[in-house]
């Protein structure tokens, strides 16, 4: 009778219930990584300064004042007051008296700004196939293949997405995306039309079949193993240090890798959201998002807001301290920042795109105007923004510092902020 059940329900509740076995409950502190902090301190003001401008292009006027800025701050992410960030560059940015009020202040885009705009959008031209490919991929992890834009438009800055994306980019591709009515609050949403079948291998599943012609025998017969079903694909980690050489963790971790391994991009509806296999799932599946990222990180909040549309169960973000070898989370600049800990070495990015580097070359200019303030322009602008040097924003030291710090909140906590 109970194979009988197992052969009616779906091939992934099948194996669900096959591997019955629970993984070993290990708690873990909280270790904090100072590089990773400090990137994402400096790519926040890389962001700021973006978003700023881009308010600037879009606006009639081609200025800003002073009172539309008073209160974004919160929406920037800033920790000091947008127009005290501002006045930090001006080389990017032109402060001058009103028009028509003199004690207000107007800002626009020097001439080392509009160069820097010009290119940005030579940069989104460029890398038009990945960020559809992008897109694509974000919608086929979802269970509609569907995602409400007002779910989406904040993702814009961490996958790569042009600021008239939903006006430019989508109508450009009828053939692949849709803007329909959502079936629960009648909400805008982004619909794919049809899955590139290319695009339903996971980065994990790529990367091992990459590696597999540079690997040992032995490795190359595990990866065989694994497209024949006998084993799992093991999911890069680099612990704090210290962790990865402790028993449990190691035993924890063994456990882990022997379930079987669901591409986030297969149907997930029949499996038990509070079994082990989901836990893995879910692993996949923000390991997955994470890498389709620009960055390879986004805040903790933008995940949440796709729960239900990437089937994702209840308090699901506590995975991310869960698997600390896995992802590095940190609270800097008065939010929650969610990063891939295998895609940053030395506090660097290890492939940067073409999108990536651009703001490196933008973090460059910034770093060069905050410290020559006027004169900056001067010495910028008779050189090819093209050569320009690029910045990571990486520790000054060059090295992952780690601080171990117990926070209790984030794994014994019943509420999931």
């Amino acid at each position: 009778m109970f194979w009988n059940a197992v052969a009616a329900l779906p091939p992934l509740c099948s194996h669900q219930l096959i591997h019955f076995r629970a993984i070993t409950k290990v708690r873990l502190k909280w270790v904090k990584n100072r590089s990773f902090d400090h990137i994402i301190d400096v790519q926040t003001d890389v962001k700021a300064v973006s978003l700023i401008k881009d308010a600037i292009v879009r606006c009639p006027a081609s200025y800003l004042t002073s009172k539309s800025l008073m209160d974004s701050q919160k929406l920037l992410g800033l920790t000091i007051p947008t127009l005290r960030f501002i006045r930090r560059y001006p080389s990017l940015f032109e402060e001058y008296p009103h028009p028509k009020y003199a004690s207000l202040a107007c800002f626009k885009l020097t001439q080392l700004g509009k160069t820097m705009q010009e290119l940005e959008m030579e940069v989104y031209k460029k890398c038009e196939d990945l960020i559809v490919e992008r897109l694509c991929r974000i919608l086929m992890m979802t269970t509609n293949k569907m995602l409400p834009l007002q779910s989406l438009h904040p993702l814009k800055w961490d996958l790569g997405l042009p600021d008239d994306y939903a006006t430019g980019l989508i109508r450009k591709y009828p053939d692949l995306f849709q803007v329909v009515k959502g079936t629960t609050g009648g909400l805008n949403c982004l619909k794919l039309l049809r899955s590139p079948q290319e695009f339903s291998v996971s980065m994990l599943q790529t990367m091992n079949d990459g590696n597999m012609d540079d690997c040992s025998s032995s490795n190359s017969s595990g990866y065989r193993d694994f497209k024949r079903g006998k084993t799992s694909l093991v999911f890069p980690m680099s612990f704090p240090r210290g962790y990865g050489a402790q028993k449990k963790v190691k035993a924890w971790m063994e456990d882990f890798h022997k379930l079987p391994y669901i591409s986030p991009y297969e149907d997930s509806r029949g499996i038990d959201p509070n079994s082990e296999l989901m836990e893995k799932r879910v692993v996949g599946v923000l390991h997955e998002f994470l890498h389709l990222t620009v960055q390879k990180k986004t805040k903790r909040n933008y995940l949440r807001s796709m729960r239900e549309e990437l089937n994702l169960p209840h308090k699901f973000t506590r995975i991310f301290t869960r698997y600390p070898g896995i992802f590095y989370l940190s609270l800097k600049c008065k939010t929650t920042t969610v990063a891939l800990r295998e895609c940053y070495q030395r506090g660097k990015l290890v492939n940067p795109d073409p999108i990536a580097r651009y703001r490196s070359k933008l973090l460059w200019v910034m770093r060069n105007g905050l410290i020559y303030r006027d004169k900056a322009a001067q010495m910028l602008l008779p050189q090819k923004l093209e050569d320009l040097p690029v910045s990571e924003g990486g520790s000054s030291s060059g090295e992952d510092e780690e601080e171990e710090e117990e926070v209790e909140r984030f794994y014994d906590s019943e509420s999931d902020e």
